[in-house]
């Protein structure tokens, strides 16, 4: 069951797509994705980049920099409440028409943001512009799925797939400049231009294909979902801050788990629930929303383990920390056009189990790192972990949809984009639970003289996660994804 290939639709509507995904030219699936990897780009930089920036947005609200936090937890929060309602919303009004709409929602409330004068307007308006993120990116994927033959599939997923490995690293660097040498408000005001160029290509570029009639919305379902994204968002985000209390904690984190499972169990029992389930029958599909995660939830952790351990374990200025760390954004480029030829080579599950396992084995490179290291060294093994992750990341989220059938893209993407969504959020926890474990273990180990050490620590945790993921992937036939993987035109 899980490794048959996918049915082949006989629907009106899916076989109209199908003929449109068949004849579509490669130059305009090329402009699409980088229309949508762009988008991505803008959504996910504006979750990153305000981080250095809130010690002077605190000095122009009259408030501290902590106090701010609260307007990045706000745009998290928004996305994870309302992911779960994208696909029912593109299926009823047209990816087009909502993937426009999310970069005018987007677009003003960044420009609105860079307006406020005190911190409730500042919140209000990052929950508007989650609003805008939250619809962006799941509907901008479901745009690309629907329309690009398997073949290009790899290519296509590969160009959606780097914004999220480079904002996490360029946001903080990015929004540090533009602070220090213009204003925070800028860091809001350049996204007006470019949401301008973007709707305007997005009306041109993104297909407008016959829609299938959706059930009514799902709002008991809509409720759980968001109610559990939204609780285990936050309890996530209490566990990584220091002036959090354990038992407000646990309950937000309880409560989501309730409410998962209630959303659950409503998936599978409703008869029209807002998110089907079945995607998890295919095998491809299920490895990589579990055994996948865990890897998700180790890169996410990297961005923001990194910097920490160079400046405050090492002692590192700002400027030479982040010069190391953009050493992981060049091996993320660098692995870009090698990615296709890769896995069409030597196949989905070959690719991910020996890059898997040596992108484990550059995070655990990162916790022998130490204050007297050459800078080439360390620059050779961040560049290293930047190629790996990259491989791994696209070759995890192109199988993801690999066996899907077209009519159920939707419901695959939404679930998708909800567990990257979760991942992503659980990766900085773990990073942050891991540094607390280390400097509590630490001292029984008699490490506790070594510079860093927590830090260090830390990313031995995030390696052992990701080589718990591997696991899952030795489930995998050695023909996973071969209809995704085979080169165009071959014989089938």
């Amino acid at each position: 069951m899980a490794n048959q290939k996918p049915p082949v639709s006989t629907a009106n509507s899916s076989g109209e797509m199908d003929a449109i995904v068949e004849e579509a030219p490669s130059r305009g699936l090329s402009g699409m994705a980088l229309l949508v990897a762009g988008a991505f780009f803008m959504e996910y930089i504006d979750g990153t980049v305000i981080a250095t920036a809130l010690p002077q947005m605190g000095i122009t609200f009259g408030v501290s920099a902590v106090d701010l936090n609260i307007g990045m937890s706000a745009y998290l929060l928004t996305l994870a409440v309302l992911i779960p309602a994208s696909g029912w919303i593109a299926d009823r009004f047209g990816s087009r028409q909502v993937f426009t709409v999310a970069l005018a929602i987007f677009t003003l409330a960044s420009v609105l943001c860079g307006l406020t004068q005190n911190v409730p307007q500042f919140v209000l308006m990052r929950i508007v512009q989650g609003a805008g993120g939250a619809l962006m990116v799941p509907v901008g994927r479901l745009a690309v799925l629907r329309s690009t033959p398997k073949s290009q599939l790899i290519k296509a997923i590969a160009t959606l797939t780097w914004p999220a490995l480079v904002a996490p690293i360029l946001g903080p660097p990015l929004g540090g400049f533009i602070t220090d040498y213009a204003s925070w408000r800028w860091i809001f005001f350049i996204n007006l231009p470019l949401g301008l160029i973007a709707m305007a290509a997005a009306w041109k570029l993104i297909p407008n294909p016959p829609r299938d009639v959706r059930p009514p919305f799902d709002l008991f379902g809509f409720i759980a979902s968001g109610g559990a994204m939204l609780c285990l968002v936050y309890g996530l985000e209490l566990t990584a801050r220091h002036d959090s209390t354990w038992p407000l904690t646990t309950l937000f984190l309880l409560l989501g788990v309730l409410a998962l499972w209630t959303a659950i169990r409503h998936m599978r029992h409703a008869e029209r629930p807002m998110i089907r389930l079945d995607s998890l029958k295919v095998l491809t599909f299920h490895v990589t929303i579990f055994g996948g995660s865990l890897f998700r939830m180790a890169i996410g952790a990297v961005p923001f383990l990194l910097p920490l351990l160079f400046q405050v374990g090492f002692g590192m200025d700002a400027f030479h920390a982040g010069s190391l760390v953009l050493a992981v954004f060049a091996g993320n480029l660098a692995m870009k056009p090698a990615t296709t030829p890769l896995i069409r080579r030597f196949g989905f599950r070959n690719v991910l189990l020996v890059n898997g396992t040596l992108a484990a084995f550059s995070l655990m490179a990162c916790a022998f790192l130490t204050p007297s290291t050459p800078d080439w060294l360390t620059l050779a093994v961040l560049f290293f972990g930047g190629l790996c992750r990259s491989m791994q990341f696209t070759g995890i989220s192109t199988l993801a949809f690999a066996d899907i059938p077209r009519p159920a893209m939707s419901d695959a993407n939404t679930l998708f984009s909800t567990a990257v969504q979760l991942s992503i959020g659980m990766g900085i926890t773990i990073g942050a639970i891991g540094v607390r474990l280390g400097n509590a273990v630490a001292p029984w180990m008699g490490l506790d003289s070594l510079p860093g050490i927590g830090y260090r620590m830390a990313f031995v945790l995030i390696t052992l996660m990701s080589l718990i993921g591997l696991v899952d992937l030795l489930r995998l036939p050695k023909n996973a994804g071969e209809l995704v993987s085979r080169k165009p035109g071959s014989a089938k």
